[in-house]
């Protein structure tokens, strides 16, 4: 029977993708079916502090084990924005189109499209916590390309890639993308531990 392992996010494609990932080590359920009324708070400075805080809020409030990402697109000529304001880079309410129209302007005429998407996954349980980094390197496009994924997907082409993740299917995406290359961590670390407690 594998352990119940819950997701500490509101976005319907950040679960669908986990899900995707760790469907075969865990019974994966999403904080909709907790009694969840409120937005699961995110005010860290860093990606790092946001995981974190996300992973212990839902773990703590419920008492159950859990997973939280949070992921930003680092653009290098932009020093790195949005990053940690992703979401929300035009502002609340978060809406993904108008984050890519902001971003397209404020690269207008800028040669220099070299992005990088990075994930922090903090797993948490029993009031200890792991974290696992996840990153891949790319451009940014001038012009949004296929329906695929969501928020900046449509325009963030991979390294050795003609597609961007909006152009790719979610298995082919979840084999290079920034958030499986940290669930590849977190499911080493899962093995290592089994194995330790086996032995």
């Amino acid at each position: 029977m594998r352990p119940v392992l819950y997701l500490a996010t509101q976005n319907k494609h950040k679960v669908e993708e986990l899900t995707a990932l760790l469907k075969h080590h865990f019974d994966i359920r999403d904080v909709s079916s907790l009694s969840l009324s409120e937005e699961i708070p995110e005010t860290g400075k860093t990606l790092a502090e946001n995981s974190l805080q996300k992973a212990r809020y839902i773990a703590e409030k419920f008492q159950v084990t859990c997973l939280a990402d949070d992921s930003g697109l680092e653009v290098e000529a932009l020093g790195g924005a949005p990053g940690v304001f992703s979401a929300r880079y035009a502002g609340e309410p978060k809406n993904d189109q108008k984050n890519l129209h902001l971003l397209l302007g404020n690269l207008a005429g800028i040669t220099n499209r070299r992005a990088r998407f990075v994930t922090v996954l903090t797993y948490y349980s029993t009031g200890t916590y792991t974290s696992f980094e996840g990153e891949i390197q790319g451009s940014i496009v001038e012009v949004p390309r296929g329906t695929q994924g969501f928020g900046y997907d449509p325009i963030f082409q991979p390294e050795n890639e003609t597609r961007t993740f909006a152009e790719m299917s979610l298995a082919e995406k979840n084999l290079i993308a920034h958030r499986a290359r940290a669930l590849e961590k977190f499911i080493k670390y899962l093995d290592e531990t089994q194995k330790c407690a086996d032995e």
